[in-house]
């Protein structure tokens, strides 16, 4: 990861992980621009390579060799990752519209999203076809279809519509797989049948007519009948409509036509083609809009080239160094395809033909050489160089007009002490942003100008109070708000107490008074997503300017003393309950070291910004003697308080542990949260049978958690019960995970099994 400490004066933002995106990624990474702050919005965490996923269907190669993952590449970039969908831009206001988050400002943008099948006025493909592109949900529908033709009973008719090399290619991969499933179960690879449906006069109508004769002769011998001049009109459950009136019989469709644009381009206002293409000029800037930049499918080149991952991979280094110029008043420079480009189509069984021009040849060892390209490709981006993490670039490199310069020397002297607080004007504006709730027990809020809130405590209650406050582990501002949030809250739920009123303290790095503004918005409004459904208000708090994004909370909570819930009132014979994988601890810490795959990452944000409060309310239905949320301490630290309490021993099974994907991996690779050798002196508290160190999961038990699900001791009469409703209301990682037992004479209240 790039440590660039540059107070932040300019934003890029990258919409898609395309092939050209993950170049300039990369390129940041290794040269970053001071000053310019990278944000990355996508819909996949892994972004799969289009030149490998023929052979990943056919069975050569397994997700992670075909799929560039993001969030090393992110973090080695210094950008910020997004996990969303892009529905427009504001071009007016210099904002994306990303799908569940505040927008996200820009000074310059880049577009690289790729496109999807031209499907639009074909009835029934969305709801009946297997369309290739998003190439996720192809892969999704996939393994579905795998299932199907497994389970299925004589013959499974399975039509492929389009001629193109993509068509061509899947028709291939997708038999020769399936026919190899087919095998190994021991059913008959024969009663697969297979059809090929072409608008075209011929199969792979840009190409030459040695290529076309070549597959032409490889269908034949592969049994796949080849249809010609055909046009679907519609797709129905059982067959494909042609406009002649014939239809052809289908179990499966897989469509693989022309490549169509999203319409939110055009909706923007930006200049597109007749197809809603973006139009760039011969440097990949817009027609219309100079901050805006596109490449891959999504763009219409002056020059016009077949929507094709090889033109995309082409364009990533034209694209960094225009992005890199453009933020930094340098000349920008043309991007010039390729005439003639060498096409290695593979045929599904390790065998793949060449195409060039007028020339064309095919062989097994064509296939070798396209593996060992694309493998070499992917290799630059999921191998990445070790970087010196105190590597500060030197100014003269970074924002280079004279006004953005003159900023950023201002804002390498910001004040200390009050002179750091965000200025009046900025939280001004931010508090008029955000929604203004309410509640009759907090009687002066934010609203009001006075120096503390007020709060009332209604007759019967008292108040419960908690406070959490840590550095940002995500560059995502809006979901580091939620998480903090959500942590902060446990306290409350563990106690069985309603939320009732937060005072947050944020500090957000320096920046230019609009930087500045929305990191403050995007860290309240991730905070206040996850307040209001509790019914909590933001009463008031402090921010401040710092080197670095931090944030915390003050919670109040209301609660009858007679039914507070403690740490203390475990019984022997009940069941210990745990309502969240673990493993945020050894996940984030391989990911600040770029060792943790994105998918690893993504899960264990999603598990973190899942509340505790329905898990709370079950626990108690279900008369829970005892209860805490698991945080910094890990599962042996929160358990000892609550057995000290209770004057009881326990006993945890390892193998009950519900682990989050990928923890076992990192922990493996022997990396460990900071936080975990303080945790693991308490190995003192612990007796082990049979050398349960030597576990694998045994670190995870003193593994620091943010945001972690809440430990409970639930009867025993009543735990699967409880179990089966935990996992109703969406704990699925809900696990019994050990059981209280009696007060021992062993000097160590924890046995681990």
């Amino acid at each position: 990861m790039q440590n660039n400490k540059s107070p932040v004066v300019k934003d890029l933002v990258l919409i898609g992980g395309g092939h050209a995106h993950v170049t300039v990624l990369k390129r940041f990474g290794m040269k970053p621009v001071p000053g310019l702050r990278i944000t990355l919005i996508t819909r996949d965490i892994h972004t799969p390579y289009s030149g490998m996923l023929p052979g990943y269907v056919a069975g050569h190669y397994d997700y992670d060799d075909c799929h560039i993952d993001l969030g090393p590449l992110a973090r080695f970039a210094g950008a910020r990752l997004y996990h969303s969908e892009v529905e427009g831009i504001d071009i007016e206001q210099g904002k994306v519209i990303a799908l569940g988050r505040p927008s996200i400002a820009y000074d310059l943008l880049s577009i690289n999203t790729g496109s999807r099948p031209n499907s639009i006025d074909v009835p029934g493909v969305d709801e009946y076809a297997i369309a290739a592109k998003p190439i996720d949900a192809f892969l999704t529908k996939w393994d579905e279809l795998l299932e199907r033709v497994h389970l299925s009973k004589g013959e499974f008719r399975v039509v492929v519509v389009g001629g193109g090399a993509g068509g061509v290619e899947l028709a291939l991969s997708t038999q020769h797989r399936l026919q190899n499933l087919l095998k190994r179960v021991g059913d008959e690879p024969q009663r697969l049948k297979y059809t090929l449906l072409a608008e075209s006069d011929s199969v792979m109508f840009m190409h030459n007519a040695g290529v076309r004769k070549r597959f032409e002769r490889t269908f034949a011998e592969r049994d796949v009948t080849i249809k010609t001049r055909s046009r679907v009109t519609e797709v129905k459950s059982d067959q494909v409509m042609l406009s002649d009136g014939t239809s052809v019989a289908a179990d499966a469709v897989i469509w693989v036509t022309t490549a169509a644009a999203p319409t939110w381009p055009a909706e923007a206002g930006l200049a597109v083609d007749e197809s809603g293409f973006i139009r760039v000029n011969e440097n990949l800037q817009s027609q219309s809009h100079g901050e805006l930049f596109a490449a891959g499918d999504i763009a219409s080149l002056v020059d016009p080239r077949p929507k094709s991952g090889v033109f995309a991979v082409r364009q990533g280094p034209v694209l960094a160094d225009n992005l890199r110029a453009a933020a930094t008043g340098g000349r920008l420079r043309p991007y010039h395809a390729q005439k003639n480009f060498l096409g290695l189509i593979s045929t599904g069984n390790k065998y793949a033909m060449a195409s060039r021009g007028n020339w064309s040849y095919e062989s097994a060892w064509l296939w070798h050489i396209k593996d060992w390209i694309d493998r070499r490709f992917m290799r630059k981006f999921n191998e990445l160089p070790e970087m010196d993490e105190e590597q500060s670039p030197a100014l003269d490199s970074g924002i280079a007009d004279a006004a953005a310069i003159k900023e950023l020397s201002t804002l390498a002297m910001r004040c200390g002490g009050c002179g750091a607080k965000v200025g009046a004007t900025v939280l001004s504006r931010v508090m008029q942003r955000l929604p203004d709730d309410r509640r009759d027990d907090v009687l002066i809020g934010r609203d009001a100008a006075d120096d503390c809130a007020m709060l009332a405590v209604p007759e019967g209650k008292v108040m419960v109070q908690s406070v959490d406050y840590f550095r940002a582990f995500i560059e995502d501002t809006y979901t580091f708000g939620a998480i903090a949030a959500n942590h902060a809250l446990g306290d409350l739920f563990a106690m069985g107490a309603e939320p009732q009123s937060v005072l947050a303290i944020a500090t957000v790095p320096y920046g230019r008074e609009r930087v500045v503004e929305e990191s403050l918005y995007d860290l309240l409004a991730g905070a206040l997503h996850i307040l209001q459904p509790t019914g909590a208000v933001l009463a008031g708090g402090h921010s401040s300017e710092g080197a670095e994004l931090a944030f915390g909370l003050t919670v109040n909570g209301l609660i009858d003393p007679a039914k507070v819930w403690r740490k203390r009132g475990l019984n022997p014979g009940d069941a210990l309950v745990l309502t969240k994988a673990v493993g945020t601890g050894t996940l984030f810490a391989a990911e600040m070291r770029g060792k943790a795959k994105g998918r690893w990452i993504d899960a264990a944000t999603q598990s973190m910004l899942v509340s505790n409060q329905q898990a709370a309310a079950c626990l108690q239905r279900f008369n829970a003697t005892a209860c805490t949320d698991l945080t910094g301490f890990g599962i042996i630290g929160h358990l000892i308080e609550m057995t000290k309490a209770s004057e009881v021993d326990a006993t945890i099974v390892m193998d009950a542990l519900p682990l989050l994907d990928g923890a076992m991996d990192t922990v493996a690779a022997g990396i460990l949260s900071s936080l975990q050798p303080q945790n693991l002196r308490l190995r003192r508290a612990v007796q082990e049978f049979e050398n349960a160190s030597k576990h694998p999961v045994f670190p995870l038990l003193f593994d620091p958690q943010t945001a972690g699900g809440l430990l409970a001791g639930v009867p025993a009469e009543q735990v699967d019960a409880c179990v089966d409703e935990l996992r109703l209301l969406g704990y699925s990682d809900t696990q019994i995970i050990g059981q209280i037992e009696k007060l021992s004479d062993e000097q160590a209240p924890i046995k681990i099994a």
